[in-house]
């Protein structure tokens, strides 16, 4: 049995129905056998990769899913702690399978129509539930690196500095990587990216931020943005909001916040004090897939004034027909012009969790972080955190080689034990980084884990 190219429009398609069941048949089965196996898979074989001649049928269709999800990684397993990529909530999977049946294409307001104000209504009531003011909003993106990135471009066309080469963006020494992209894309040298020193916690000095800008504008160059981060990607550390903005708005520069990792801590009150500041800010980026669960992709730039995203990427498209009233096209307040209804998979996953499972998802990997860390011998290593849920560690004395050495022998250790943790670099040493928004690692999973990290290291 063959499936059609196209869902009928005129009749229940029998074909596709069971095709889907079976499909979906297969991915909860996959999810059920995940914690007898291993969180990186074991077959790396493709199934052929040109189209045959003739199309295939249902089976062998079903057959070929099979296969990629043989090779996927499983992110539901509970040692899946290397990276910022929790298991999917299952209204997400459900919203997103949807949404591509649906084919709906927010660029446009008569392409999306009810997707469309379900952007901005959401983009909207985030902003608030931050503290930004009246008239925030934002735009969803495929991913933190494309939030970031127009959040620049936007600083810079706010700034009037599109055509002058001689700018720069200052932040800390540990932002994340995208801003360097982001630099490159604008047609920037890699030294318009002026990373300013952080203290021991990881946090931006803002003493030296405004030394370094004091040099700046020596040198004649002019900065027109300053990124804060709320949550680095090794530590999970959050830099001084309420004082960067504070330094911002008397030097009149945009302000910035990388919040990818820790801007969701902001919606719930119990721990919005982590990031005090966020709503300070002329934009913020911020990622719910990273933690909360919702499906990739799943992020958001949100800004202050939410007229100046059309302001500085709307181009009035000629083939669409115009807006009526004060709203705008979906391909007019950023850089992507067709993009899904990704909107569909955070806002459903956001009415399955409610606000207590919004809670309790940041409360407890902030838990799982805590008892991690207290049951790991500080005598041997030295720890690396912030107060989210990030840890690095690396041997206390130990120097490049020996780092290297150790990181890469107990990681593989902890892969064969059905651990998975990252192998960063940071700071001249290599360390092992383990990330706790995992909702199915349990204390007994860390129990076991710290017992073999600190098995590693002789005393």
């Amino acid at each position: 049995m063959s499936l059609e190219p196209f869902a009928s429009p005129d009749q229940l398609d029998p074909k596709l129905r069971s095709f889907l069941e079976e499909a979906s048949g297969k991915l909860c089965n996959w999810f059920a056998e995940t914690g007898d196996a291993a969180p990186l898979p074991t077959s790396s074989y493709l199934p052929d990769i040109p189209p045959s001649l003739e199309g295939l049928s249902n089976e062998a269709l079903l057959k070929d899913i099979q296969i990629l999800m043989n090779g996927a990684y499983r992110p539901s397993h509970p040692g899946s702690l290397a990276h910022l990529d929790p298991p999917p909530l299952t209204s997400s999977i459900v919203a997103d399978l949807v949404s591509a049946g649906l084919n709906n294409n927010l660029l446009a307001n008569e392409l999306s129509p009810g997707f469309t104000k379900l952007e901005k209504k959401v983009c909207d009531w985030i902003a608030h539930r931050i503290g930004m003011s009246s008239g925030s909003g934002g735009v969803l993106a495929s991913g933190g690196t494309i939030s970031n990135l127009m959040a620049l471009v936007l600083a810079r066309k706010q700034a009037n500095l599109q055509s002058n080469p001689n700018v720069v963006i200052l932040a800390s020494s540990d932002a994340h990587t995208s801003l360097l992209k982001a630099v490159g894309i604008m047609g920037l040298s890699p030294n318009s990216l002026r990373r300013v020193s952080t203290n021991e916690e990881g946090q931006i000095l803002v003493d030296t931020l405004f030394d370094e800008l004091k040099q700046l504008r020596a040198n004649g160059l002019k900065c027109f943005a300053v990124v804060a981060t709320a949550g680095t990607t090794i530590r999970g550390a959050i830099d001084p909001l309420k004082e960067i903005a504070e330094f911002c708005l008397r030097e009149d520069i945009w302000f910035h916040i990388d919040g990818a990792i820790g801007g969701v801590f902001g919606l719930i009150k119990d721990t919005s004090h982590l990031v005090d500041g966020i709503s300070l800010a002329n934009s913020v980026s911020i990622n719910p897939q990273k933690i909360l669960g919702v499906a990739k992709t799943s992020s958001l730039l949100l800004v202050a004034n939410r007229t100046e995203l059309n302001s500085c990427f709307g181009t009035d498209i000629p083939y669409l027909e115009p807006v009526v009233g004060d709203d705008f096209h979906g391909g007019e307040i950023g850089i992507q012009g067709t993009r899904p209804a990704d909107i569909f998979k955070l806002w459903l996953g956001l009415r399955q969790l409610g606000d207590k499972g919004i809670q309790l998802l940041l409360e407890q990997a902030i838990e799982r972080r805590e008892y991690l860390q207290k049951h790991i011998d500080a005598s041997k290593f030295f720890i690396a955190s912030g107060p989210l849920h990030l840890i690095a560690l690396t041997p206390k004395n130990a120097d490049k080689s020996i780092s290297y050495s150790w990181s890469n022998t107990t990681r593989q250790h902890l892969l064969d034990q059905n651990f998975m943790v990252s192998r960063p670099f940071y700071n001249g040493k290599y360390y092992l980084k383990v990330v706790l928004g995992n909702p199915h690692t349990q204390f007994s999973h860390l129990d076991k884990l710290a017992m073999l990290i600190n098995q590693s290291v002789n005393s």
